[in-house]
């Protein structure tokens, strides 16, 4: 009776460990940096697959060359040999040398792919060809060509499954030019982080009614302008918002022959103070008010009313305005 052998994901599985032990000791003593000058000291080289195969070729034709005294064998024997040693150097200088910068990466909400930019500057007066760079063990190459004396700009994605603020995660730049014999490749460990706001909800409920501000009796002013209503139109004013222009009624205007804007008015609306709560949210789970109170900025900010956010003891005044919302939804990535 045979003993099967085993499976190639079980050996895998058990090799995952040791490669992941491997990986902390090497990384720990790499220190983070935005910015990256590729030296002999951190440039590594093995041979690839196709290059362990032509060693074995060059084994054989040498063998046959002495066992059949072939003066042609040994001719292409050393020939061969001499393109792969030249083919080495070159494969290493390609990367050696090479100047890589990371670009400051733009906040991302959870579940979307974080796109981050690093740039390859080329000092020497040669192109160098099929650089490629990929998150480390992805899998998910972006590969480019650097002109000589220039830079050229690669776009990585990672994809965080949770709000907060992440490390950009370790790189690995590698080429295989000229003859794919050799890997040339390096590991990068960037020092920025990349703010992941939280996942808005995906079918929010109204806005919350708004409370009354000090000093005012409460209306329903508020409730009107949440719903789509607003308390009426006025004569455009420069640095009025875009989204408060009535564009239906430009449109009708300019067919009239007249080119006057107006603008919804608002004014009555901001007679109590919107507060986005957590309490307010009404759920259980403290993801999922959190991913309500996400929807409900984003909301508040299209309608272009003042909105302050209350939440795990943060307070933020009502405002609004890109600045605001980019403060609300870093409070709620970290709370």
């Amino acid at each position: 009776m045979t003993t099967p052998a085993p499976a190639r994901g079980g050996l895998a599985e058990r090799r995952a460990p040791l490669r992941a032990h491997i990986d902390r000791w090497f990384l720990a003593r790499r220190p983070p940096s935005d910015a990256l000058e590729l030296t002999q000291r951190n440039v590594y080289i093995v041979p690839t697959r196709a290059g362990w195969m032509l060693a074995a070729t060059l084994l054989l034709l040498l063998v046959a060359s002495i066992n059949y005294q072939l003066n042609l064998g040994y001719l292409l024997t050393f020939l061969l040999a001499g393109s792969v040693a030249v083919g080495m150097h070159v494969c290493h200088g390609t990367l050696r040398g090479l100047a890589m910068h990371l670009m400051a990466p733009e906040p991302r909400y959870a579940g979307a792919a974080a796109v981050f930019r690093v740039v390859l500057d080329n000092t020497r007066r040669s192109t160098r060809y099929g650089i490629g760079l990929a998150v480390h063990r992805s899998g998910q190459w972006a590969w480019c060509d650097v002109p000589a004396g220039g830079s050229a700009t690669v776009e990585v994605a990672f994809k965080p499954e949770r709000r907060g603020l992440h490390p950009v995660p370790t790189l690995t730049a590698e080429t295989r030019f000229p003859l794919g014999t050799f890997r040339v490749w390096t590991v990068w460990r960037p020092a920025s982080q990349v703010l992941v706001y939280p996942a808005p909800e995906a079918h929010p409920p109204p806005l919350p009614a708004g409370e009354p501000m000090a000093g005012q009796a409460a209306s329903s002013a508020l409730r009107t302008h949440l719903a789509g209503e607003y308390d009426g139109v006025r004569a455009y004013r420069r640095g009025d918002p875009l989204k408060l222009v009535v564009w239906k009624r430009a449109a009708q205007a300019q067919a009239a022959g007249s080119e006057d804007l107006v603008s919804r008015d608002t004014q009555q609306a901001q007679r109590q103070d919107l507060w986005l709560d957590a309490q307010a949210a009404g759920l259980p789970d403290a993801e999922a008010r959190v991913s309500r109170l996400c929807a409900w900025v984003l909301m508040a900010d299209r309608l272009g009313v003042d909105y302050g956010l209350r939440v795990a003891g943060r307070v933020v005044a009502p405002s609004q305005g890109e600045a605001h919302k980019r403060q609300c939804l870093e409070v709620l990535a970290l709370c």
